[in-house]
């Protein structure tokens, strides 16, 4: 079960790098993002295939999302110069929330 959670991880590394290649390519007008992303997402999802072999696909993929939408959420700010509010970080936390809680109601979630 361990491995499958270094995969899933893996799966969400990607995940992020594909994204945030997604928004430096500025509308596939750049070719080295664009070129980046679609490796990236492709091994996401091959690594999110592999977890899911041990790991439950609906705490799995709930994972992957959350963590994804998060650390995006963030770069996105951090990185891109996006606005913070209130109103992002309560939705986030809320989304956080509900992946903890699913993980800690599966019998193979964690």
């Amino acid at each position: 079960m361990g491995m499958a959670w270094v995969f899933l991880a893996l799966a969400i590394g990607f995940e992020i790098a594909g994204t945030s290649a997604l928004k430096a390519s500025h509308g596939f007008t750049r070719l080295w993002p664009t070129v980046f992303l679609v490796p990236a997402y492709v091994t996401s999802l091959a690594f999110l295939a592999i977890a899911v072999k041990t790991i439950p696909v609906s705490i799995a993929y709930a994972v992957w999302a959350a963590v994804g939408i998060a650390a995006i959420a963030l770069i996105g700010i951090v990185v891109f110069g996006e606005s913070m509010s209130a109103k992002k970080v309560v939705f986030l936390t809320i989304t956080i929330i509900g992946v903890t809680g699913l993980c800690l109601v599966s019998e193979n979630g964690g």
